[in-house]
């Protein structure tokens, strides 16, 4: 299915999951967790607390080489948006990609997304982690701190005190 094809079918509204496709066209379903979708809006608040409301994306759908991919954070500049506005989906990347990682998520696939997500223009490309530590690439490799936001932590914490 091409992608307006998907978010346009009456069936797949409201669906309590994400979802992608992949190469051939297939729909890949992804549940997502609560604890998940609090880390999401966490880092998404974050950026709204830090006078960068409206250019942070949840559920942020970004065309690839490899079909449709749905990052769970985007960060977008205003350039970013004036180019692209709300399109769907992007034809290149917000520059800064989140995805919360579970631990059903294989390595080998998230460092696959992140290749598709710089091979778009992506500037930086964030994990986090089912703890809520953070990791932060370029398309280099690893950084110690995101050079964009350099003040976002290193550890997120979502626990209820």
């Amino acid at each position: 299915m091409e992608w307006r094809e998907v978010v346009e079918h009456p069936s797949l509204q409201d669906l309590p999951f994400k979802i992608e496709t992949n190469a051939d066209g297939y729909i890949m379903m992804v549940a997502a967790k609560n604890k998940h979708r609090a880390y999401q809006m966490h880092i998404a608040s974050w950026f709204e607390q830090h006078g960068e409301i409206k250019k942070a994306m949840q559920e942020c759908n970004i065309q690839t080489s490899d079909a449709v991919k749905i990052a769970d954070v985007a960060w977008a500049s205003t350039e970013f948006l004036k180019r692209n506005k709300y399109s769907d989906p992007y034809q290149e990347s917000p520059e800064v990609v989140v995805e919360v990682i579970s631990p059903s998520n294989r390595e080998k696939a998230m460092k696959r997304k992140m290749s598709l997500y710089f091979e778009r223009g992506a500037k930086e490309v964030w994990f986090c982690d089912d703890d809520g530590n953070m990791r932060f690439f370029n398309p280099q490799g690893e950084l110690q701190r995101s050079e964009l936001f350099g003040e976002f932590p290193k550890h997120i914490d979502i626990e209820v005190v």
